[in-house]
């Protein structure tokens, strides 16, 4: 793949090999003031990559080092994911200026991407993960319009199932479940809200429901 070097000053050393792929989006009005907060030192966050609308990956921080992406988050136990991950932006204007699809050039660049670090890093599926996953009471990204299936078609995500049955557990037995699954729970309602913008994006409301049981124990059970 072909990258354009604009490297950031916002890192530093990693604590624990990398496991994990966290996909957010940049959430600010142009891809311009995006990449110059992530190279102000000022800002103190930054992102291995950022990937434009129209395809181009921009490369800020060495793989090899701790890019400052996820912030307060946690996935399967890992507190400093930070530490564990490969932090992706993917140009888009989030929901506070005008959330909008992400193009095909854009989704075919991420794929690729994707599949390059997963694949030299051995990163298992259910370790491909979002912002809101990661950190469910405080970020929307990459927000329910990302193409997630596309991704687990491929190989690089979990899909989302197609058939199952209903458990029929108690809200408690569900967010047990979904702690096992690796969502931090302390906000209940955020963490289900999360697991419905990455597995039922048509319907998010933090209703723990039928569908919502009959997914989440699909998912436990292929692993």
């Amino acid at each position: 793949m072909n990258f354009i070097d604009l490297p950031s000053p916002n890192f530093d050393q990693r604590r624990f090999p990398i496991s994990m792929i966290v996909l957010h989006y940049t959430g600010m009005e142009t891809a311009q003031a995006a990449l110059d907060r992530l190279a102000d030192p000022a800002a103190k966050v930054s992102a291995h990559y950022v990937v434009a609308e129209d395809g181009q990956i921009v490369r800020m921080v060495d793989e090899a080092n701790r890019a400052w992406h996820a912030g307060r988050s946690e996935w399967r136990g890992i507190m400093d994911v930070n530490s564990a991950s490969i932090g992706i932006e993917i140009v888009n204007p989030g929901h506070e200026f005008g959330y909008r699809p992400f193009p095909e050039l854009q989704m075919a660049a991420v794929e690729a991407l994707v599949s390059d670090i997963a694949h030299r890093y051995k990163i298992s599926t259910c370790m491909v993960v979002g912002h809101s996953d990661i950190a469910p009471a405080r970020k929307q990204d990459p927000g329910e319009l990302f193409d997630w299936p596309r991704l687990a078609r491929a190989g690089l995500a979990t899909p989302i199932p197609t058939d199952g049955f209903d458990p029929n557990w108690y809200d408690i037995g569900f967010l047990a479940a979904l702690k096992r699954w690796g969502y931090d729970i302390d906000d209940a309602h955020a963490a289900v809200v999360a697991f419905q913008r990455r597995f039922r994006p048509a319907k998010i409301d933090g209703v723990i429901d039928a569908e919502c049981r009959t997914l989440l124990r699909s998912i436990l059970v292929a692993g």
